[in-house]
């Protein structure tokens, strides 16, 4: 079982360290060196795998509502907030669907170490809300394997639903990305995670779970050199019958980012930046074809 990183653990250790040094000062420039390799490996390698031009940052920094922690799973990525027991946002990767076996779905959902608040599977008992993917089970298990849906099972990447949100709308725009936008696209970035706004409301089976307001989805292509990518962005709140047409919920990213407090693809140039996350053009997502 994977221990918490705490800071307590850290100032523990840091007095055996010091007197490491001083008995052995090349073998604590080895530990030390390797500690700042890894973290180099993380930020310069391993992350930027799992994101498309750049992490979603804060657009105010000051506003510790949209605050969070970067954490690196196996086939996606995700900011976590500690103050709200959510993720801000999820990133992660699809491509065409290929003819990999179905994986038995996990009975429960994991607390993930990492997490401080420790939410566990059973914060959400008798909430009246579902454990809410942001990166879904069916597609993470289909194109990353078992490690990344046990990765998809830690309580980092989920959120309070309503069961018609989660059960029905949200479910029918899971399988829509896979079965439909990637194969019609080629490979796409999809990044998610919920909207809060009004009044603080929490889980009554446990305060530190905040209830959103409303759930987004960024759908952007990863297009060749020289192209521009299409994108396509969904708002839904969690007060869907289940049944509405998809296109209903059809918003553009810039409208994301006021609700979230979130700027989303900040490498990308200035004015393609600007041009992508103003439109809305759902036309060559084909929704109303495949909403059928």
């Amino acid at each position: 079982m994977r221990k918490n990183n705490s800071l307590l653990g850290l100032l523990t250790l840091l007095p055996r360290l010091l007197r490491l040094g001083r008995k052995h000062p090349v073998l604590l420039l080895v530990i030390f060196g390797l500690g700042l390799g890894g973290y180099g490996y993380e930020v310069k390698i391993a992350r930027p795998a799992l994101l498309y031009q750049g992490a979603p940052q804060a657009l105010d920094a000051k506003n510790i509502d949209t605050w969070f922690r970067v954490l690196r799973n196996h086939g996606f990525i995700l900011g976590y907030s500690d103050l709200r027991g959510n993720p801000l946002w999820v990133e992660y990767a699809l491509s065409p669907e290929t003819n990999t076996p179905s994986l038995k779905r996990p009975s429960r959902f994991e607390t993930d170490w990492r997490g401080i608040n420790r939410v566990s599977h059973d914060s959400y008992q008798k909430s009246g809300y579902d454990h809410g993917h942001m990166a879904p089970n069916y597609a993470i298990s289909h194109l990353y394997g078992r490690e990344g849906q046990a990765d998809s099972f830690l309580m980092t990447n989920i959120t309070p639903q309503k069961p018609k949100l989660n059960q029905q709308l949200w479910q029918r725009l899971e399988e829509m990305e896979i079965k439909y936008f990637a194969k019609n696209h080629g490979k796409i970035w999809v990044i998610t995670g919920p909207v809060f706004s009004g009044t603080v409301e929490r889980l009554s089976s446990d305060w530190t779970v905040e209830i959103p307001d409303a759930f987004y989805k960024i759908y952007i292509t990863e297009a060749a050199p020289g192209n521009t990518p299409l994108t396509l962005g969904f708002l839904i709140p969690q007060t869907v019958k289940g049944k509405e047409p998809l296109e209903q919920f059809v918003t553009s990213i810039d409208h994301i980012e006021a609700q979230t407090g979130l700027d989303f693809f900040a490498q990308l140039d200035d004015r393609t930046e600007a041009a992508l996350e103003a439109a809305v053009k759902p036309q060559s997502w084909n929704l109303q074809a495949i909403n059928k």
